[in-house]
This record gives C-alpha cells, structure tokens and sequence, in this order.
C-alpha cells in the first residue's frame, strides 16, 4: 500500500539531465530569465509556451536522457555534491564499518568496470544454480522467497506498511507485483504501440537469456514462457486507477485466511523463513491476485517457473554485471520505453545507486555540503505562511459544513512538517559491504532494507522515518503519517532562490508546500484523519460536493491529449492535479499576504509581482519530453506531464486572468461555470 505523495513524476530509473545556468549578470538573476519566453504566444493562449518556449528551444533532449527540464539543473548540482563526497570516501579507506567506508567501498565497487567485465556472470551463478535445483513446489517457494530477500521481484511483493485503521502499528503487507514490463495495462492493451512494446519486451527476454548462455531456440522458448506467467499475473492484477482507493488496498488477514486464498503455496514456511509467524494479521491488496497465484503454483509446470526465475533474477542485476547485460537492459528500459539513445557516464549511474543503497549514509555528508542550518529555517517560515493561508481558506470555505470544517482544521493543525533531513539517522551497522563484486553490493543492500522493512512488523510505527533521501530533488504528503517532507535536495533554486523576490518563491516552493498540504485533503488524503487513519470524517452533504468537484478534474484532464489516440487519464492524475489547483491557490493567497501593509513591489523585468508569481511556477516545468517517455507516464504516472501541470490548473484561476488580462474566450480562461474550484 502506497500512501506518499510525490511532487514530481518518478518513473523508470533514469536520471534527468543538467540545464544550462544562466551568465552571471543576466536577468535571471531575479529569479527568472526572459529568455525562457516565447512571446510569439500569448499568455492567455498557452502559458506553458508563453512562459517556456524560449528555453525549450535551446534545450534539446541530449542523448542519454528522455527529458530534459529547468529542474535538472538541481538535480545535477546536486550529483555533483555526492560525486565529490563518493570521490574522496573511495580514496581515504575509512575505518572498516564506518558509513564513509561503506559508502566509498559501494561506489568503489560499481565504478571497477574491469573487475565487472572480468567477472561477467559469475557473481550471480550461485543463485542461478539454486534456481536449477527447483524440482518441486515447495523448492520453488523457498527460491521465491529467498529472490525476493534479495531485491528480486518474484510473483508478488511482501514488505510492511503502516496499519491504515490502527495508524499507531505496523503490519505485514502482501501485494501485487512479478511483472517485467510497467504496468499490467502494457499486457492487457490492444492498441498498437502497446502491441509493439509487448513484441519488444519479448525479443529482450529471449536476448537476455541468450547472453546467459542458452541457445536462440531455447531463449525464445523461454521468452514466451516468461510472458505467458506475467500476462496471467497482470490480468490478475488491480489497476493504478482502483490502486488509488484506499479502501481497495486495505484487506487485513489472518495467516489462515491468506492461506485459504491460496492454499496450493505453502505459507507457513514462508511466514517462517521471513520471520512473519506469530506476528498477527497481514494486509493482502489485491486477494484477487493472490487467488490466481495459487491457481497458476497449480497449472504451470515447474519448469516455465524456474524459467520465470532466472528472468527475474537477470532482470534485476543486469546494470550491476558485465557491458553486455548492461547494454541490452538500457536497451529495452531505456531506448524502448523511453526513447533514449544512450545510457548515463558510469560515474552517474554509480553515485545514484549509491544513493539508493545507502542513501541516508550518503545524505549525512550531503547535507553538511549543501544544506547549512539557515536554510532550514527560511523553508518553515514558508511552510508555516502557507498553512496559514490553507487556514483561512478553509475557515470561509463556502461549500464545506461547519463539522467537516472543524474537523479539517484538527488535521491541518496536526501535519508535521520535516524539512531538510532526519532527526535521527539510519543505522547501517548491519549492512556489509567491501569492494568485492558490485552486484553483491547491490543484492546485500536490498537485503539489508528487506529485513528492515520486515523488523517493523508488530512495533510501534517510527514517525520520524524519512521515505526519501536527503539529496533527492522531490517532496511528499504521507496520509498515513499526516506529514509533509520537504528533503534539502529541492530547498534550492528554482525552487526556492534566496536571490529571487518573494513572488517567483512562492510560485516555486511556495506552490510546492502548497501542493503537499492540499494533498491531505485530495480524493484519497481526506479519507485519512488527523492521526492518518482509514476514516470517513466528512459530512455526507460535503463529501457529495467535493466528489462533484473532484469530477471536474478529472473531465478536465480527460481532455488533454498527449498524443493521437492516447490522453491523460483523468481519474490516474486527478489526486496530483488537485494538489497542483490547491497549492497555487494557497500559494498565491500567501504571496498576497506577505504585499499587505508594505508600499507594492515595483515591477521587475516588465512583469508585475502577480505576473512573475504564474511566471515562476510554469519555470520549474519547463521541459522537453521524448514522444516515448510521454506515453510512458501518461500510462503509468499519477502525475500529468508538465505543459498540463501549467495550463490545467491555470485555466481554472481567476487571479491568473486577472494578471495578464485575459478574457473570456481565451483558451486559458476556462468558462465560470466549468473552472474546477476545491480551495
């Protein structure tokens, strides 16, 4: 079960690229550069050309990235960080143990290509050999899960998760998962591209499997074996848009009923080999899926299993093995479904699967680099401005009873805000890792968070866990948690810029704190309470509006083509496209009233304050996507992609057609009685 809310799209694991700074001198210092506009549009036309034509223009997608965006600029600043930090950790040889020796020996280990090429597929031939013993059932249980121990993504996932009706303890969670394409809509859509993609998916297992060794024959055997088991997988599988139901996720059972769902695999080993006996009820997503798991254990041969296996295993350490897998899996990830031409320098990959593995080891260092004390504390100033202004809207609310009121109120009060990094930070005490392989580097540290996940069942839930890492370019809204997290990696430009005056920063980050605080009270953050319990506390009468209201979102958003025959999905994006609406309204609302009492700013760069708030907000979305990466997330991403971020909620604003004098008829001034109003 998924209860964080991310401000930005994450998708496949492909870093985003670096922008091009502007001169020193130049009006961007600002906060804004006019060479990012296109003024052969008009504002009221496309704001999101207006505002960003100009620097899409002098942005080509280079070729190792599906999208290039103003905010990568960030992102790669901030690589820079951890490069530099990872450099010197792999030169000192730091006491055995110590985080600056795991660290350094972890990225030491990834960047050794000649002890990678050298090795080719030997580090991962002991779990290839388990996988052949496999000569029954319950053999192949025990493989599943030990695969899954290891970062594999066998049959379904198992981890912990937060009790959605008991927020106070964690429980097990089974769920959905054994698919090696993004989605189950990829294995179930007839359109053609889908076909296409599914041809090539094909063609890539049976290659992978060739590079292991096996003949062609064999391979493309295998390779329509492996797809035969995830198709059935898929269909079995709930979609992202009934995911996004909490209530659709949340099916508590006891180890007993979870074996009556799927008595053909053998469960209390399981339970016993992941330490889950004795540990009470379980969450089960999609019991669906589980039933049609035990049929499957039941009808396909064992072989065809140990074939899925090995498939899954491969998948999972190609980037970490010898050139040719890693080419062949930047291939299909990267080139397939996302239309990239070449993969990332070495030393990138590296340091973001450093990251990953012991982000918050690498954090620590980072923060001490990039994040000093002061800046945490200008960012709760702005947290704080704008859960003011989300306040009062709420207290004059024209559409929202005095209980459902009062009630919002106790759960605004209630959010925690967790700015920059930790209080407490991870242990990494039981995790080993030296500069032998880097696959097992990388097998040891999913390992170590799998056995961290399953340590939490039955204790009391850590609210002062971070699901992110420090340098990560991102922010989130935890309903379960009712908090708001903000790591230091995007408390900076364009985000937010010390240099900037207050109307591109509360465009920018402004919008940001916005947009998390308005997701507690989305489509699914409101059906959580103030402790971030599963729990109606809305009024029958008010949560019929907001639902009406909710709808014309996703109608609105329905209508936006990305492509021929393909548009957005208006209930996939309607939870992050209400926090886009609510956290410009709220942002906008605070920008007003830090002007109240004080003579008004002149306008700067012939833009007025309001004019450079909206110009300031489509900045951080400026970007150029691959025909291939847009598909991708309008397939399978919460998020729309940016020019809709920027016009959607836009078109809705009053106070943005007020600003550039738009009127009615303009494409971006949506008729009164169809503007989507929530905040």
């Amino acid at each position: 079960m998924k209860s964080i809310r991310l401000f930005l799209a994450v998708l496949l694991p492909v870093a985003l690229p670096l922008c091009s700074a502007a001169p020193a001198g130049s009006n961007a210092d600002h906060g804004f550069d006019l060479g990012n506009l296109d003024k052969s549009v008009a504002a009221c036309t496309n704001f999101y050309q207006f505002a960003d034509g100009g620097w899409m223009a002098h942005h080509p997608i280079p070729p190792a990235y599906p999208t290039w965006g103003t905010f990568n600029e960030l992102q790669e600043r901030n690589r820079a960080v951890l490069h530099e930090i990872l450099e010197s950790a792999a030169k000192v040889h730091a006491p055995a143990g110590s985080n600056e020796q795991k660290i350094g020996d972890f990225y030491e280990s990834c960047m050794d290509e000649k002890g990678i090429e050298a090795a080719g597929i030997a580090p991962i031939q002991p779990e290839i050999d388990e996988i052949e013993k496999i000569g029954n059932l319950k053999d192949l249980e025990s493989q599943v899960a030990r695969l899954q121990g290891h970062g594999v993504g066998a049959l379904f996932e198992v981890g912990s998760t937060q009790d959605f009706k008991n927020s106070s303890q964690v429980i097990g969670d089974l769920d959905q998962g054994g698919l090696g394409l993004p989605d189950r809509d990829y294995y179930t859509r007839e359109d053609e591209k889908s076909k296409q993609v599914r041809e090539e998916y094909v063609k890539h297992v049976a290659r992978m499997f060739e590079l292991m060794g096996d003949g062609r024959t064999q391979s493309a055997a295998e390779a329509q074996a492996v797809m035969s088991i995830e198709t059935r997988l898929a269909k079995a599988s709930m979609t992202l848009v009934q995911r996004r139901d909490p209530q659709a996720v949340y099916h508590p059972m006891s180890p007993s009923a979870i074996k009556a769902l799927a008595p053909a695999f053998s469960w209390d080993d399981y339970f016993a080999t992941n330490a889950l006996l004795g540990k009470g009820d379980l969450n089960v997503d999609a019991p669906d899926f589980f039933k049609e798991t035990g049929e499957m254990l039941k009808s396909v041969p064992i072989s065809d299993w140990k074939t899925y296996l090995r498939w899954h295993l491969i998948n999972t350490a190609a980037p970490a093995l010898s050139q040719k897998f890693v080419d062949e899996d930047f291939h299909f990830k990267g080139t397939v479904l996302t239309g990239t031409a070449q993969n990332l320098e070495r030393w990138k990959r590296c340091v973001r699967s450093t990251d990953r593995g012991l982000g918050e080891a690498l954090g620590q260092a980072y923060v001490q680099k990039a994040f000093p004390p002061e800046a945490k504390g200008r960012a709760l100033e702005m947290v704080h401005n704008l859960e003011s202004a989300l306040r009062e809207d709420i207290s004059t609310l024209t559409w929202m009873g005095p209980e459902t009121r009062k009630q919002a109120l106790i759960k605004l009060a209630a959010i925690r805000n967790k700015i920059g990094y930790p209080d407490k930070w991870r242990d990494y005490t039981a995790l080993e890792i030296d500069r032998g392989p880097y696959v097992e580097n990388t097998f040891r540290a999913a390992h170590f968070e799998f056995n961290r996940q399953l340590a939490k069942i039955g204790k009391p839930v850590d609210r002062g866990e971070w699901g992110m890492t420090p340098p990560t370019v991102n922010a989130y809204y935890n309903a379960q948690l009712n908090e708001i997290v903000f790591p230091a990696g995007i408390l900076q430009p364009p985000f937010f810029n010390p240099k900037a005056d207050d109307a591109i920063n509360y465009g920018g980050i402004g919008m940001v704190i916005g947009h998390e605080l308005s997701h507690g009270f989305d489509d699914e953050g409101r059906q959580f309470d103030a402790q971030g319990n599963l729990k109606d506390w809305w009024s029958p009468a008010d949560s019929k509006d907001f639902n009406g209201r909710a709808a014309c979102v996703i109608n609105q958003f329905d209508g936006y083509f990305v492509e021929k025959g393909l548009h957005e999905n208006g209930k996939l994006v309607v939870g992050e496209s209400i926090g886009d609406l609510g956290g410009l309204a709220i942002a906008y609302r605070a920008f007003e009233k830090t002007m109240e009492g004080k003579p008004r700013p002149a306008s700067i760069d012939g833009f007025t304050p309001e004019q450079r708030f909206f110009l300031g907000y489509a900045q951080i979305w400026a970007s150029n996507l691959r025909p291939e990466y847009a598909r991708l997330m309008a397939n399978t991403n919460e998020h729309p992609i940016p020019r809709f971020r920027v016009d959607g909620p836009l078109s809705n604003m009053p106070a943005f057609a007020q600003a550039f004098h738009c009127k009615p008829g303009d494409a971006l001034v949506r008729p009164p009685n169809e503007q989507c109003r929530i905040w």
